[in-house]
């Protein structure tokens, strides 16, 4: 990007249609997609070039932590099996398969063609998760698909180090030398990644302070990036496993004034980064083909070939591995659309294009790397492809599959833990009640609010009307007391999720309706 107005330009217009995409109900990653390509056919359109250390130390860090700090851990621990399943067997198979293709069908080199399938082999958990927003999953198959774009990337990056090595130097490839070098990436990522949510642990326990709160929470994801591409580990699997260990902890580290601060921030900056990043993956394709020789004006077909093989390849890897955990689960009969859902929700984005950004542009002999340019293209078209064919159809199909949660079903569970969050309250009021330690005047209101609550929850009030009192006395004890009864709440809905009673959804939106009252309170 050659200069400030432009970077401004593309924020301007990425905000204007991800704000429509919202409004219409649809993925804002492949509008954005769409917009961008659409703009960069534009005649005056300045050519974009993406630096790929601006999305890899700039980007990636905070959108990967984002996504790794919304990961259940109960979910998780559930679907951790599978997921290293498909976060090393599916990555080899599918380089392997698109390998094949390229050095079929392409003019690429067998090694330029290795190179091509290392860097598509892994989902992206930046798409993955801003499709999967809206999507009313089964809480165990969208953990599935986001921890399986969470953690296959070290994967990825070993078989990307691999092939263009080889492709480099040309020279055979030492598979003893990459696993060591996988557990390298991995293992240290993860080390370090944990290390750095344990100091941060230690800090935000004696920090309330809301800005500097929010400043360690924008740093966190850098910092684990940093110290692990410092320590020749992987910036990603750091990054990824520090987000996964502070969202565990989030809630406890913070009060709900903190809490609301960073959802807020870290909303606006994550909404940002992605509706940019998606807008530069459709600008730049035009120019990547500009760059292309004579003799890849086929791409569009080796394209598509290859998005067919990622989608055929990673439907025959899921079927039978689906039928297996659905028979372990008791089920007598195996739900074949469960396969299909996750086949469709494996889109590719932001990581391949900055793998395939990383490729080295000359040999070891000084001479430029031959098919570097096609590679690039091949990459960024099926990242297009991919977040416009099965983004736009996505919601579709899980719908048709039958396994999306009712929305009764969501509110029905939601209601129920209102109601059960008001007795919970009522009862502690009670308790204190029948000690004579708070006066009349504060319990009855109190018990006005929670009796409404619960009786709003049981359907059977559509409006309260509540009664306010004009002694500022009895007003502040009121707001003590609820403080009170809303961290009895609090703690009761925690139980609530630990003992499988609600899913983290619910948690989530009923822990943000707590710290909003709380804030309300507080008068933050």
């Amino acid at each position: 990007m050659r200069s400030v107005g432009t970077v401004l330009a593309l924020v301007v217009l990425a905000t204007l249609v991800a704000t429509f995409a919202r409004r219409w109900r649809i993925p804002a990653p492949s509008l954005l997609v769409v917009a961008g390509l659409a703009v960069a056919l534009l005649p005056g359109t300045p050519r974009i070039e993406i630096d790929p250390e601006i999305i890899g130390l700039v980007v990636l860090p905070p959108l990967l932590y984002s996504s790794a700090e919304d990961m259940p851990w109960r979910e998780l621990r559930a679907v951790w099996k599978p997921v290293g399943v498909l976060a090393i067997g599916l990555v080899l198979a599918s380089a392997a398969a698109v390998a094949a293709v390229a050095a079929l069908l392409t003019p690429l080199s067998w090694q330029m063609a290795f190179v091509l399938g290392a860097v598509l082999a892994s989902t992206d958990p930046v798409a993955v998760t801003a499709l999967g927003r809206r999507l009313a999953l089964p809480p165990k198959v969208q953990v599935l698909v986001q921890a399986e774009s969470l953690f296959n990337d070290a994967t990825s990056l070993v078989l990307v180090r691999v092939a263009a090595g080889i492709a480099v130097a040309s020279a055979a490839a030492s598979w003893g030398a990459a696993g060591g070098e996988f557990l390298l990436l991995a293992g240290g990522g993860t080390l370090l990644g944990a290390a750095v949510a344990g100091v941060v642990v230690l800090i935000r326990r004696h920090t309330e302070e809301p800005v500097l709160e929010t400043v360690i929470s924008l740093v966190t994801p850098y910092a684990a990036y940093l110290v692990a591409e410092a320590a020749h580990t992987s910036g990603v699997t750091s990054c990824v496993v520090a987000g996964v260990v502070l969202g565990g902890r989030g809630d406890r580290l913070t009060n709900a004034r903190i809490r609301l601060q960073l959802h807020a921030v870290y909303g606006t900056v994550v909404f940002l980064l992605e509706s940019v990043v998606f807008s530069l993956i459709g600008l730049a394709l035009p120019a990547q083909v500009g760059a292309l020789g004579d003799g890849d004006r086929a791409w569009p077909l080796y394209a598509l070939a290859i998005a067919a093989t990622l989608v055929a390849v990673r439907l025959l890897w899921l079927a039978p591995l689906s039928s297996l955990v659905q028979r372990r689960g008791g089920m007598e009969r195996t739900n074949w659309r469960v396969p299909v859902v996750l086949t469709w929700a494996g889109t590719r984005g932001v990581m391949p294009l900055a793998a395939a950004l990383s490729i080295p542009e000359i040999t070891r002999g000084g001479s430029a790397l031959a098919g570097r340019p096609l590679v690039l293209v091949l990459t960024t078209s099926i990242v297009v492809v991919t977040l416009v064919v099965q983004g736009f159809t996505l919601a579709p199909v899980v719908r048709a599959s039958g396994i999306a949660l009712e929305p009764d079903h969501t509110e029905r569970e939601e209601v129920e833990a209102r109601g059960r969050l008001a007795r919970v309250g009522l009862g502690r009021l009670e308790e204190l009640a029948e000690l004579e330690a708070v006066p009349d005047i504060v319990v009855d209101r109190l018990r006005r609010g929670l009796t409404a609550r619960l009786d709003d929850a049981r359907g059977r009030l559509a409006e309260q009307n509540g009664s306010t009192s004009a002694i500022e006395s009895f007003d502040m004890v009121y707001r003590q007391l609820r403080r009170d009864l809303i961290a009895v709440e609090t703690v009761e809905l925690q139980r609530m999720y630990d003992e499988h009673h609600i899913s983290d959804m619910t948690r989530r939106k009923l822990q943000r309706s707590l710290d909003l009252e709380e804030a309300r309170l507080t008068g933050s």
